[in-house]
């Protein structure tokens, strides 16, 4: 059996197409292959259809079948190869071991291969990442770790993909909040909850295939207002018991379509200060105020009628009624986008 690469069009037209996976991929394939470098193992990512979009390198000279499988274009659908690891991932969405003789060409019964989904913010397949060892069976449990390389990709995919939502990301224990375990969870600015990881469906006691009968919102599901959440420090953590009874570290931060990250535009107020227990890395520092603007200084901070407060809370007000649209803001309010961004950002 050959592996036959699709034509050069498709091939580019797949790259093209993936570019936001291909980028998630390509931020994790040098430690990947650094993790593989002393195993027989490699690793590979495909479209959703089949088609190979990245490799690692391949630097063992008994290897006859890796370096001309794993090639951009390469076409590892079911219908190509027959039985295969990634052919498997790609039909039925399902993570997935085929070791030695299990495969359908005898050709390649000297492969032993491990593959796991990855997908997007729809839910839907978005590729697949697959290892594999050529002559020699897997001595560790390849299983595992494929899973956890291929949820940090997906972790990246939906944060990439998430055009100014609210990114809410827990976890029971502060340490696993940077990690491929940490649970994550895209808000609108209308409070509806567009996506969660697999993660966060587990440690919310919720179906990854359930659907709500109607768009679930962060109250319902963890009873905080989306205002409570955005006033969340995006460096550091806080404290949130969600309403199963576990009590997480949380970190929220508001991605722009533009780029633009860790906005927060909603103030928090007063009596809703106490949900959480802050924690912070570091102590925040004091700003010095100069002599000449003592009298300014001596103005309550917490005096709430003030004209930067209420420009704030109009833009924030304005933001909702767009749908978190700052472009749309902007035009509303008849102010560039860059004043909301600074407005936004001193809040």
């Amino acid at each position: 059996m050959e592996f036959q690469a699709v034509s050069a069009s498709r091939a580019h037209l797949a790259v093209q197409k993936n570019r936001l996976l291909r980028d998630a991929w390509l931020a994790e394939a040098s430690e990947l292959d650094a993790v593989l470098g002393a195993t027989n193992c490699g690793a590979m990512l495909t479209d959703p259809s089949g088609v190979v979009i990245g490799t690692t390198c391949s630097r063992r000279e008994n290897e006859k079948i890796t370096p001309v499988a794993h090639r951009i274009g390469v076409n590892f659908s079911e219908e190509a190869i027959g039985t295969s690891a990634p052919g498997i991932v790609a039909r039925t969405g399902q993570q997935a071991c085929v070791q030695g003789a299990e495969h359908y060409f005898e050709s390649v019964n000297l492969m032993h291969c491990a593959a796991a989904p990855i997908r997007d913010i729809y839910g839907n397949l978005a590729g697949v990442l697959d290892m594999s060892s050529e002559g020699i069976a897997f001595n560790f449990d390849a299983a595992t770790v494929v899973g956890i390389y291929a949820s940090s990709i997906e972790n990246r995919l939906l944060v990439s993909q998430s055009d100014e939502h609210l990114i809410v990301r827990f976890q029971i224990s502060l340490a696993m909040l940077d990690t491929p375990m940490a649970c994550l969870m895209g808000v609108n600015m209308a409070g509806q909850i567009v996506w969660r990881n697999a993660a966060a469906s587990r440690l919310l006691g919720v179906s990854p295939e359930g659907e709500c009968p109607k768009p679930c919102t962060v109250d319902e599901v963890l009873q905080r207002s989306f205002s409570e959440l955005a006033s969340t420090p995006g460096t550091g953590s806080s404290l949130l018991r969600l309403p199963n009874g576990l009590l997480v570290h949380v970190r929220c931060e508001l991605q722009a379509r533009d780029g633009h990250r860790q906005l927060f535009a909603m103030r928090q107020p007063v009596q809703e200060a106490s949900w959480v227990e802050k924690t912070r890395d570091d102590p925040l520092p004091t700003a010095s105020v100069p002599e000449h603007n003592t009298a300014l200084a001596a103005v309550d901070p917490s005096e709430p009628a003030s004209l930067r407060d209420a420009d704030v809370d109009l833009i924030a007000r304005t933001l909702k009624e767009c749908g978190g649209n700052v472009s749309a803001a902007a035009r509303k309010l008849r102010v560039s986008r860059g004043l909301i961004y600074r407005r936004i950002q001193g809040a």
